[in-house]
Formats: C-alpha cells, sequence, structure tokens
C-alpha cells in the first residue's frame, strides 16, 4: 500500500472511533439535558463538539483524502450509533 493509502486508511478508522465516542457523548448529553443538569449538558456539548472540529481541523490540514476518509468514518460512525442505541423518538 502507498503512504496515501495507509493515510487515508488511518483517517477514516481514526474518524470513525472519534464518531462512536461523539456519538456515546451526545446520548449521555441528551440524559444531562433531560435530568436538569443544564451546566454539564452544555460544557460536555462544547467539548464534544470542539473535539470532532479538531479533529476534522487535523484531518483537512493533511488533504483532501484524509478529511472525506475522517468524515466518512463520522457518517459510518452514525450508522453504528443508530444501529446500537436506536433511533430517536
Amino acid at each position: 500500500m502507498t503512504a496515501l493509502a495507509w493515510q487515508v486508511a488511518a483517517f477514516g478508522l481514526a474518524g470513525l472511533v472519534l464518531g462512536v465516542a461523539s456519538f456515546a457523548a451526545l446520548r449521555a448529553n441528551t440524559a444531562l439535558y433531560v435530568a436538569g443538569d443544564v451546566w454539564r449538558s452544555f460544557c460536555l456539548h462544547v467539548t464534544r463538539l470542539s473535539l470532532v472540529g479538531a479533529g476534522l481541523a487535523l484531518a483537512a490540514s493533511q488533504g483532501a483524502a484524509p478529511l472525506l476518509a475522517g468524515a466518512g468514518g463520522l457518517v459510518a460512525a452514525r450508522w453504528i450509533a443508530v444501529r446500537l442505541w436506536g433511533r430517536p423518538t
């Protein structure tokens, strides 16, 4: 495999891991909002979005292919999260 292929595979896997962690945090965040703990929920929400933004910014700094792979990993993580935790009602 070429260096670009390894880079794309690494960023795709990183996007998948980051996405699963992000959607797990979103699930916890929803529970915090429902429980009325707005401050902790807000902090978790800002942290979650900042980490996803930083991950995508890092991928973008490496080029278009790693960015697309990372974004694809996030989309795949959404599919996994919906299958594991169900659709929101």
